[in-house]
Protein backbone atom coordinates (compact mmCIF):
# COMPACT_ATOMS: atom_id res chain seq x y z
CA UNK A 1 0.00 0.00 0.00
CA UNK A 2 0.77 3.65 -0.59
CA UNK A 3 -0.81 6.76 -0.30
CA UNK A 4 -0.89 7.46 -3.33
CA UNK A 5 -3.72 4.65 -3.62
CA UNK A 6 -5.51 5.77 -0.19
CA UNK A 7 -9.03 6.95 -1.16
CA UNK A 8 -7.66 10.01 1.70
CA UNK A 9 -4.61 10.61 -0.02
CA UNK A 10 -4.58 14.50 -0.48
CA UNK A 11 -5.23 14.69 3.52
CA UNK A 12 -1.75 15.01 5.63
CA UNK A 13 -3.35 15.12 9.08
CA UNK A 14 -2.26 11.38 9.52
CA UNK A 15 0.95 10.40 7.56
CA UNK A 16 1.67 6.73 5.94
CA UNK A 17 5.22 5.55 5.81
CA UNK A 18 6.94 1.99 5.77
CA UNK A 19 9.88 2.18 7.66
CA UNK A 20 10.34 -1.50 7.70
CA UNK A 21 9.81 -5.02 5.56
CA UNK A 22 6.01 -5.42 6.67
CA UNK A 23 5.75 -2.37 9.17
CA UNK A 24 3.29 0.35 8.57
CA UNK A 25 3.93 3.61 10.40
CA UNK A 26 0.76 5.77 11.22
CA UNK A 27 1.82 9.68 12.18
CA UNK A 28 -0.61 11.68 13.76
CA UNK A 29 -0.05 14.86 12.24
CA UNK A 30 -1.59 18.13 13.70
CA UNK A 31 1.41 18.84 15.78
CA UNK A 32 0.65 22.67 16.02
CA UNK A 33 -2.79 21.31 18.23
CA UNK A 34 -0.74 18.68 19.55
CA UNK A 35 -2.67 16.42 17.23
CA UNK A 36 -5.87 17.37 19.05
CA UNK A 37 -8.72 14.82 17.35
CA UNK A 38 -10.95 16.02 14.58
CA UNK A 39 -13.21 14.29 12.31
CA UNK A 40 -10.79 15.13 9.26
CA UNK A 41 -7.94 13.16 11.41
CA UNK A 42 -10.01 10.37 12.65
CA UNK A 43 -11.36 9.37 8.65
CA UNK A 44 -7.99 9.63 7.64
CA UNK A 45 -6.44 7.49 10.78
CA UNK A 46 -9.02 5.02 10.29
CA UNK A 47 -9.57 4.86 6.93
CA UNK A 48 -5.08 4.21 6.93
CA UNK A 49 -5.78 1.28 9.27
CA UNK A 50 -8.48 -0.60 7.34
CA UNK A 51 -6.47 -0.02 4.61
CA UNK A 52 -3.38 -2.05 6.83
CA UNK A 53 -5.75 -3.96 7.61
CA UNK A 54 -6.29 -6.09 3.98
CA UNK A 55 -2.58 -5.06 2.76
CA UNK A 56 -0.78 -8.53 2.64
CA UNK A 57 2.48 -6.93 2.74
CA UNK A 58 1.69 -4.58 6.14
CA UNK A 59 2.02 -7.43 9.04
CA UNK A 60 2.31 -4.80 12.14
CA UNK A 61 1.26 -1.01 12.11
CA UNK A 62 2.79 1.48 14.65
CA UNK A 63 1.07 4.77 15.73
CA UNK A 64 2.94 8.12 16.83
CA UNK A 65 2.16 11.72 17.02
CA UNK A 66 4.32 14.33 15.56
CA UNK A 67 6.05 16.78 17.58
CA UNK A 68 5.80 16.95 21.39
CA UNK A 69 2.44 14.94 22.10
CA UNK A 70 0.90 12.35 20.94
CA UNK A 71 -2.71 13.02 21.24
CA UNK A 72 -3.88 15.63 23.39
CA UNK A 73 -7.55 14.75 23.14
CA UNK A 74 -10.63 16.21 21.47
CA UNK A 75 -9.93 19.21 19.30
CA UNK A 76 -11.59 22.48 21.55
CA UNK A 77 -13.02 23.71 18.53
CA UNK A 78 -15.37 20.77 17.64
CA UNK A 79 -16.05 20.42 21.71
CA UNK A 80 -17.39 23.58 21.47
CA UNK A 81 -19.01 22.83 18.70
CA UNK A 82 -20.27 20.42 20.22
CA UNK A 83 -21.68 22.24 23.40
CA UNK A 84 -23.54 24.46 21.16
CA UNK A 85 -25.72 21.87 19.16
CA UNK A 86 -29.37 20.57 20.82
CA UNK A 87 -28.25 17.77 22.51
CA UNK A 88 -24.85 17.10 21.75
CA UNK A 89 -25.46 14.09 20.11
CA UNK A 90 -25.38 14.31 16.00
CA UNK A 91 -21.78 16.37 16.31
CA UNK A 92 -20.52 14.15 19.10
CA UNK A 93 -21.25 11.54 16.41
CA UNK A 94 -19.92 13.60 13.45
CA UNK A 95 -16.31 14.42 15.73
CA UNK A 96 -15.46 10.81 15.91
CA UNK A 97 -16.60 9.87 12.50
CA UNK A 98 -18.16 6.67 10.97
CA UNK A 99 -16.09 4.21 13.14
CA UNK A 100 -16.22 2.93 16.61
CA UNK A 101 -12.89 4.46 18.41
CA UNK A 102 -12.58 0.91 19.41
CA UNK A 103 -11.72 -0.07 15.56
CA UNK A 104 -8.13 -0.61 16.38
CA UNK A 105 -8.74 -3.69 18.56
CA UNK A 106 -10.23 -5.50 15.42
CA UNK A 107 -7.75 -4.78 13.26
CA UNK A 108 -5.86 -8.67 12.94
CA UNK A 109 -2.73 -7.41 13.18
CA UNK A 110 -0.79 -6.20 16.36
CA UNK A 111 -0.51 -2.27 16.53
CA UNK A 112 1.42 -0.44 18.27
CA UNK A 113 1.53 2.62 20.21
CA UNK A 114 4.65 4.70 20.42
CA UNK A 115 3.42 7.66 22.98
CA UNK A 116 5.88 10.31 22.54
CA UNK A 117 4.34 12.88 24.33
CA UNK A 118 0.58 14.22 25.97
CA UNK A 119 -2.28 11.58 25.97
CA UNK A 120 -5.43 12.90 26.96
CA UNK A 121 -9.03 12.38 26.35
CA UNK A 122 -9.61 10.51 23.15
CA UNK A 123 -6.26 10.67 22.33
CA UNK A 124 -5.60 8.28 25.29
CA UNK A 125 -8.45 5.74 24.44
CA UNK A 126 -6.93 5.50 21.32
CA UNK A 127 -3.52 4.70 22.93
CA UNK A 128 -5.79 2.00 24.84
CA UNK A 129 -7.08 0.38 21.89
CA UNK A 130 -3.54 -0.10 20.44
CA UNK A 131 -2.26 -3.87 21.05
CA UNK A 132 1.30 -2.80 22.86
CA UNK A 133 2.22 0.64 24.11
CA UNK A 134 5.64 1.85 24.66
CA UNK A 135 5.88 5.65 25.76
CA UNK A 136 8.35 8.12 26.05
CA UNK A 137 10.22 9.05 29.56
CA UNK A 138 8.14 11.87 31.50
CA UNK A 139 4.99 11.25 28.38
CA UNK A 140 1.92 12.57 30.09
CA UNK A 141 -1.65 10.71 30.54
CA UNK A 142 -4.84 11.90 31.39
CA UNK A 143 -8.12 10.47 31.28
CA UNK A 144 -9.61 14.37 31.26
CA UNK A 145 -13.39 13.82 30.78
CA UNK A 146 -14.60 13.95 34.38
CA UNK A 147 -12.99 17.68 33.97
CA UNK A 148 -14.79 18.71 30.91
CA UNK A 149 -18.24 17.37 32.59
CA UNK A 150 -18.02 14.52 30.45
CA UNK A 151 -18.26 10.69 31.17
CA UNK A 152 -15.63 7.36 30.31
CA UNK A 153 -16.10 7.82 26.33
CA UNK A 154 -15.48 5.76 23.60
CA UNK A 155 -15.29 2.07 25.47
CA UNK A 156 -12.55 3.75 28.12
CA UNK A 157 -14.92 2.19 30.56
CA UNK A 158 -14.11 -1.14 29.12
CA UNK A 159 -10.54 -0.88 28.36
CA UNK A 160 -8.74 0.60 30.77
CA UNK A 161 -9.93 -1.63 33.67
CA UNK A 162 -8.86 -4.69 31.89
CA UNK A 163 -4.92 -2.74 32.03
CA UNK A 164 -4.92 -1.50 34.96
CA UNK A 165 -7.63 -2.93 37.07
CA UNK A 166 -10.61 -1.47 38.46
CA UNK A 167 -9.24 0.43 41.28
CA UNK A 168 -6.74 2.01 39.40
CA UNK A 169 -9.48 2.71 36.58
CA UNK A 170 -11.57 4.68 39.25
CA UNK A 171 -8.73 6.56 40.17
CA UNK A 172 -7.97 7.73 37.23
CA UNK A 173 -11.14 8.21 35.69
CA UNK A 174 -12.62 10.27 38.55
CA UNK A 175 -9.60 12.47 39.06
CA UNK A 176 -8.52 13.12 35.74
CA UNK A 177 -5.21 13.36 37.16
CA UNK A 178 -2.09 13.41 35.08
CA UNK A 179 -0.24 10.20 35.18
CA UNK A 180 3.60 9.99 33.84
CA UNK A 181 5.13 7.15 31.91
CA UNK A 182 6.83 5.69 34.61
CA UNK A 183 3.68 5.23 36.79
CA UNK A 184 1.99 4.44 33.84
CA UNK A 185 4.25 1.33 33.36
CA UNK A 186 4.36 0.57 36.71
CA UNK A 187 -0.17 -0.19 36.92
CA UNK A 188 0.26 -2.38 33.28
CA UNK A 189 -0.61 0.60 31.23
CA UNK A 190 1.66 0.99 29.24
CA UNK A 191 4.51 -2.37 27.99
CA UNK A 192 7.93 -0.16 28.19
CA UNK A 193 9.20 3.23 28.84
CA UNK A 194 11.84 4.55 26.50
CA UNK A 195 14.32 7.87 26.54
CA UNK A 196 12.46 9.86 24.18
CA UNK A 197 15.05 9.92 21.25
CA UNK A 198 14.68 5.98 21.35
CA UNK A 199 11.13 5.33 21.54
CA UNK A 200 10.23 5.42 17.40
CA UNK A 201 12.80 3.06 16.80
CA UNK A 202 12.05 0.68 19.57
CA UNK A 203 8.75 0.26 18.78
CA UNK A 204 9.61 0.13 14.89
CA UNK A 205 12.15 -2.70 15.93
CA UNK A 206 9.93 -4.55 17.98
CA UNK A 207 7.04 -4.37 14.92
CA UNK A 208 9.83 -5.48 12.75
CA UNK A 209 10.69 -8.64 14.44
CA UNK A 210 7.01 -9.53 14.89
CA UNK A 211 6.67 -9.24 10.91
CA UNK A 212 9.23 -10.94 10.23
CA UNK A 213 8.90 -13.87 12.49
CA UNK A 214 5.82 -14.49 13.80
CA UNK A 215 3.03 -16.07 11.91
CA UNK A 216 0.06 -13.20 10.76
CA UNK A 217 -2.41 -15.69 10.58
CA UNK A 218 -1.34 -16.64 14.38
CA UNK A 219 -1.05 -13.31 15.34
CA UNK A 220 -4.80 -12.30 14.43
CA UNK A 221 -5.77 -15.45 15.73
CA UNK A 222 -4.62 -14.74 19.50
CA UNK A 223 -5.47 -11.30 19.11
CA UNK A 224 -8.79 -12.18 18.50
CA UNK A 225 -9.05 -14.73 21.22
CA UNK A 226 -7.60 -12.34 23.60
CA UNK A 227 -10.24 -9.68 22.80
CA UNK A 228 -13.29 -11.81 21.98
CA UNK A 229 -12.57 -14.49 25.48
CA UNK A 230 -13.01 -11.50 27.77
CA UNK A 231 -16.96 -12.60 27.58
CA UNK A 232 -16.31 -16.15 27.65
CA UNK A 233 -15.68 -18.92 31.02
CA UNK A 234 -12.13 -20.21 31.18
CA UNK A 235 -13.97 -23.82 30.34
CA UNK A 236 -15.65 -22.26 27.16
CA UNK A 237 -12.48 -20.03 26.25
CA UNK A 238 -10.51 -23.47 26.87
CA UNK A 239 -12.80 -25.27 24.21
CA UNK A 240 -12.96 -22.72 21.66
CA UNK A 241 -8.76 -22.73 21.61
CA UNK A 242 -8.55 -26.48 21.16
CA UNK A 243 -10.96 -26.36 18.11
CA UNK A 244 -8.07 -23.24 17.02
CA UNK A 245 -5.36 -24.94 17.61
CA UNK A 246 -6.58 -28.18 15.60
CA UNK A 247 -6.92 -25.90 12.92
CA UNK A 248 -3.72 -24.01 13.29
CA UNK A 249 -2.00 -27.67 13.22
CA UNK A 250 -3.90 -28.22 9.62
CA UNK A 251 -1.85 -25.07 8.33
CA UNK A 252 0.75 -24.81 6.11
CA UNK A 253 2.60 -22.11 8.85
CA UNK A 254 2.97 -24.63 11.24
CA UNK A 255 4.87 -26.57 9.49
CA UNK A 256 6.62 -24.17 8.19
CA UNK A 257 7.22 -22.79 11.59
CA UNK A 258 8.93 -25.89 12.86
CA UNK A 259 10.94 -26.36 9.57
CA UNK A 260 12.97 -23.08 9.92
CA UNK A 261 13.37 -23.70 13.69
CA UNK A 262 14.90 -26.91 13.14
CA UNK A 263 16.93 -25.80 9.66
CA UNK A 264 17.65 -22.29 12.08
CA UNK A 265 16.82 -20.12 9.27
CA UNK A 266 14.17 -17.36 9.51
CA UNK A 267 10.66 -17.91 8.10
CA UNK A 268 8.66 -17.83 5.40
CA UNK A 269 4.68 -17.18 6.99
CA UNK A 270 1.83 -16.81 4.92
CA UNK A 271 -0.32 -13.52 4.79
CA UNK A 272 -2.95 -13.95 7.38
CA UNK A 273 -5.70 -16.83 6.06
CA UNK A 274 -8.97 -15.41 5.30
Amino acid sequence: MSPSNNPLSGSDVVLFDLPAPGVALLTLNRPERMNAWNAELSARYFSLLESCATDDAIRAIVVTGAGRGFCAGADMDALQSIGGSSNGTPSAEAASGSHLQSFTTTVPKPVIAAVNGACAGIGMVQALACDIRFAAAGAKFTTAFGRRGLIAEYGMSWLLPRLVGTANALDLLLSARVVLAEEAHAIGMVNAVLPADQLLDHAISYAADLAANVSPTSMAVMKGQVYADYALTLGDAEQKALRLMKESLRRSDFKEGVASFLEKRPPNFSPVSR
